[in-house]
């Protein structure tokens, strides 16, 4: 198939402007790559502390060490970079993962070590509280880690154990820094259905009405969260596994298989034969030479195709310039105004990632978007099979793995084809006006909310906004802005707390809308939302002028968000500063002190909010 124009540009477009950044990366990288291993080149001191804990069996096979020096040839050696722990539902699986590697490196004549453990911090947990502050910079903390781990310099490959949020952006960030190694990223899968998130949504909403108590909605919340494994709607979490795929940086069809189901422990061992393959001594696939313009333009594509997380608008920004790449929005609303919805997953529909996957999952889409020219077919995988292999989904049959045809649709109330999608265009839009620049997820709000008009009330925190609910404040046609959110104001924490609310003035027949500079979740849903408005109002953007009572219109179908004030009054005036109060407490306790210098450097929402560049 034709590779569609308008893709066609876009790549075009992003290479040229990448030329610069992307050819010292790719220096940097083959650089690294001529080098011979790093156990040949450390010490005898050195190697002798990095393998110090190996079995002995291990030790002759992969240092090929005597009793002086480090003698060639040795076997490879795979790092990996662990994000267990028990605390997140979705990491929990990982704690056994290693141990699988380990064994199936050793029956194909190498070695696996722990590299190190990265942080991993569930939002679900730290939503609407001062932890979920750390949230957004813990992706570049995780970053950091992984480089800690692999920069012990005695492997030669990596696989990278981890799901969730901020934790698959920063594990690829850090990876991508060792853009030598072939890397293949092991994902845990989501847990089984429990609650739907309707349901769930609608106790919520009562809960916020206070028409029942926390024995019903935790009640409701376990019956939701109830084992290990993702949650199950398609959120920031699950849409990491569909752009992982979609960029051919995992075992095929690995992303949205139970943790408990048998094929699962094949596919981890799967990984393991995967990136050994992929060594200097075979077919040498460095992740730095894998993740090229082609494939994030891939990644970018599969958000869009399927409705996936807004919190993707940073993230791969972050990841793309972490290769080299640099992208921006008008790029993701370029591919927007051409790629199709091919899928209603929880907040863009009813169904759950499990029923996803048993309708044809990240397979069935893949395939769909390559047959109409929308994504790119020759590029580099993990498989040597190119991007065609993620089109067919996994089983094990008498322990063996082997892979099907995804076949048509099994419910096209979830899943349909590029010839017969739910919409033309993709999930996400770019808003722009004299607000600024911002997103919103439009799959998720109903049609008829497309567009908002109404006066404005100013809050400066979501505590604020949850106040004026429950003192009956806000039973009217509004838009809420929430402000002095942005990653310099407060490190940008998610405000989904808000939906509840926002959801229940909706549900009353208010004509409602949320503009903010800080993020929703990736799960927000049927509220139009502007968020990510950058510059944010702590930066000097236009936001810090808005007053109370301003009428806001936000524009979903033609892309804009305005403040209509005459033009000459609106230049007049001044920005509202962020209260010192606030910013003080922004700054303490949680351990948000030691987070000071990421809040002083972090960069624009658009520009990725990276605080290493």
């Amino acid at each position: 198939m034709t590779l569609h124009p308008s893709v066609a540009a876009v790549t075009a477009r992003i290479t040229e402007r990448s030329r610069p950044t992307r050819l010292a990366y790719l220096q940097q990288v083959d650089a690294a790559a001529s080098k011979d291993p790093g156990a040949q080149r450390l010490g005898c001191a050195n190697v002798a502390h990095a393998f110090a804990a190996m079995p002995e069996g291990d030790k002759g096979r992969a240092t090929a060490l005597d009793k002086i020096k480090v003698v060639a040839p040795r076997a490879p050696n795979i790092g990996i970079v662990n994000a267990y722990n028990d605390l997140l539902s979705a990491h929990a699986p990982l704690q056994h993962y290693p141990d699988l590697i380990k064994d199936e490196a050793r029956k194909l004549g190498a070695t696996a070590q722990v590299a190190g453990g990265v942080p991993a911090m569930c939002d679900g947990v730290t939503q609407g509280t001062p932890g979920m502050e750390l949230s957004l910079f813990s992706r570049d903390v995780i970053a950091m880690a992984t480089a800690v781990s692999l920069s012990h310099d005695v492997f030669d490959a990596a696989l990278m154990l981890g799901v969730c949020d901020k934790i698959v952006p920063g594990l690829l960030i850090g990876a991508l820094q060792f853009g030598h190694l072939p890397t293949v990223f092991v994902p845990a899968g989501p847990m089984t259905s429990g609650l739907s998130n309707n349901a769930k949504s609608k106790v919520r909403e009562q809960a916020a009405q206070g028409l029942v108590g926390r024995a019903e909605l935790l009640e409701a919340e376990s019956a939701a969260y109830h084992g290990e494994g993702t949650c199950t709607f398609y959120g920031t979490a699950n849409s990491n596994q569909m752009l992982l795929e979609a960029m051919g940086l995992h075992v095929p069809g690995t992303a949205f298989i139970n943790p408990g189901e048998g094929v699962r422990q094949e596919l981890t061992r799967e990984a393991a034969r995967t990136v050994l393959d992929l060594v200097k001594a075979k077919n040498f696939t460095p992740i730095g030479r894998l993740v090229d313009e082609r494939c994030i333009v891939n990644a970018m594509v599969a958000l869009l195709a399927t409705g996936g997380s807004t919190n993707h608008l940073i993230h791969w920004v972050a990841v793309a310039r972490a290769a080299g790449i640099v992208i921006d929005w008008d790029d993701f609303s370029a591919l927007s105004d051409v790629v199709p919805l091919l899928t209603r997953v929880y907040p863009n529909g009813s169904a759950d990632v499990n029923q996803f996957q048993a309708a044809g999952g990240p397979g069935y889409v893949i395939r769909e978007l390559l047959d109409a020219g929308l994504m790119h077919a020759d590029v580099l995988t993990v498989r040597p099979g190119g991007l065609r292999e993620f089109t067919r989904i996994p089983s094990a049959q008498n322990g063996q793995l082997v892979w099907h045809e995804a076949g048509v649709s099994k419910d096209d109330t979830v899943v349909r084809p590029a010839s017969s999608p739910f919409s033309a265009t993709g999930g996400l839009k770019l808003l722009q006006g004299n607000l600024g620049r911002s997103v919103i997820k439009i799959s998720a709000v109903p049609e008829e909310l497309h567009t908002i008009e109404a006066p404005a009330r100013v809050f400066s925190s979501q505590d604020e906004l949850h106040a004026a609910f429950k003192a009956g404040e806000l039973d009217r046609d509004m838009v809420c802005v929430v402000r002095w959110q942005g990653p310099q104001a407060n490190g940008m924490p998610e405000l989904h707390k808000l939906t509840p609310p926002l959801a229940v003035l909706q549900g009353k027949g208010f004509k409602v809308a949320l503009v903010t500079d800080g993020r929703m979740s990736g799960a927000s849903g049927k509220v139009p939302a502007a968020i990510h408005v950058s510059p944010e109002a702590a930066a000097g953007g236009p936001l810090a002028k808005v007053q109370d009572g301003d009428l806001i219109r936000l524009d979903g179908v033609t892309g804009t968000l305005q403040v209509l004030v005459n033009e000459a009054e609106w230049a007049a005036r001044p920005l509202a500063q962020m209260p010192a109060e606030l910013r003080a407490a922004n700054g303490v306790g949680m351990g948000r002190e030691l987070f000071a210098n990421m809040r002083r450097n972090a960069l624009k929402a658009e520009e990725g909010a990276c605080t290493w560049l």
